[in-house]
């Protein structure tokens, strides 16, 4: 690998990680983006993120830290640039203006509205090349993609367990069934999604707060919609309803009715955190799109179980994920470590779990 290569695989690295910040509100048709300038010499010059709808595009914000040190730069970059105006301008044309020598993007953008940004880079005399590290860029945007294909918000289902499965002890007590880092690394997850779901169950029996906060417990200043599901009336002094971010209460049962509505709301991707009855209803129903479960290493031998009745009866029909990643989170102040695994929630040809009535 050239001493040029080397310099743009690790600027797109950087670029990957730039576009993966946490607190970013992607709503609507917002993709996640990152962009790194780099000299001739292959030092960094600048980077920017795209940081919402109606900011600036990842390249803008590159190019507006460097100033007349863009010039004769490459623009590393995960995503195609566009060539269209939006709520912003063209990329393309701010790329053009400001000199930017070559530009190396990841994925082609697979958006016919803001297609042509290499056609329009490579007639002003850009040099462009595409498709590093564009494995990584497109795991990256699997929730846009799919989103965008279902018409519906993206769904991730998050949980912790014991090693037998439980959500909680006989009891009812489930604080805390994971470890101060599982708990730490579900606040990024949160970070990383613009709504978190939950029964009306959990809000009148556990009272939880649903705001992202950081290692201190300082909440940050994006705070993604806290969405509450079910028919029940609920108490306004639950601490849901705070003034700490916006709350809606989907007045469903319904999982195809409430992903529709936040949809509505321009949406796209949705944290389930509710109890074992909610994770049931939106696995039955084939709209969980991911999982990350945190196992802790307790033992309790009777409790919630984690999910609810999913109508299997043999272990024929049971639900497999298929495993994506497994990372062993180092514990905090002496505790154990817990493991995370995330997981897609099935194969493409594999129907989603059906009850037997």
């Amino acid at each position: 690998m050239g001493d040029t290569h080397a310099a743009e695989y690790a600027a797109m690295r950087r670029a990957l990680v730039l576009a993966a910040t946490p607190g970013v509100p992607m709503v609507a048709d917002t993709r996640r983006v990152g962009c790194v300038l780099l000299d001739d010499a292959g030092r960094t010059v600048a980077e920017g993120h795209h940081r919402g709808p109606g900011t600036p595009h990842a390249e803008a914000e590159a190019l507006a830290r460097a100033g007349a040190a863009a010039r004769g730069t490459t623009a590393v970059v995960t995503l195609e640039p566009c060539h269209h105006t939006g709520r912003t301008g063209p990329c393309t044309e701010a790329l053009v203006r400001s000199g930017v020598r070559r530009v190396v993007y990841a994925e082609a953008d697979a958006n016919p509205v803001a297609a042509g940004g290499r056609a329009a880079l490579e007639a002003a005399g850009i040099e462009v090349e595409s498709g590093l590290l564009a494995d990584e860029a497109a795991r990256l945007a699997e929730v846009y993609r799919v989103a965008l294909r279902e018409q519906r918000p993206f769904v991730t289902w998050k949980f912790a367990s014991t090693l037998d499965g439980r959500s909680a002890a006989a009891d009812g007590t489930s604080r805390w069934v994971s470890g101060r880092a599982a708990r730490l690394d579900t606040h990024r997850l949160r970070a990383l999604c613009d709504t978190m779901l939950v029964g009306t169950n959990t809000v009148a029996v556990d009272d939880p707060l649903l705001t992202v906060r950081d290692e201190d417990g300082v909440a940050l200043d994006v705070q993604p919609l806290r969405a509450v599901m079910g028919e029940r009336g609920l108490d306004p002094a639950r601490r849901v309803f705070n003034d700490d971010a916006e709350t809606v209460h989907l007045r469903t049962r319904d999982p195809h009715v409430a992903l529709a509505d936040l949809g509505a709301r321009g949406r796209q991707h949705v944290l389930l955190e509710g109890g074992p009855t909610l994770a049931a209803a939106f696995l039955r129903a084939g709209l969980v799109d991911e999982i990350v479960a945190y196992v802790a290493p307790v033992l309790l031998g009777a409790g919630r179980s984690a999910v609810g009745d999913l109508g299997i009866t043999g272990i024929d029909q049971a639900f497999r994920p298929v495993v994506a990643d497994v990372t062993v989170l180092p514990g905090i102040d002496g505790e154990e470590p817990n493991v995370r695994l995330t997981l897609t929630s099935r194969a493409p040809s594999t129907p989603a779990p059906r009850r037997k009535d």
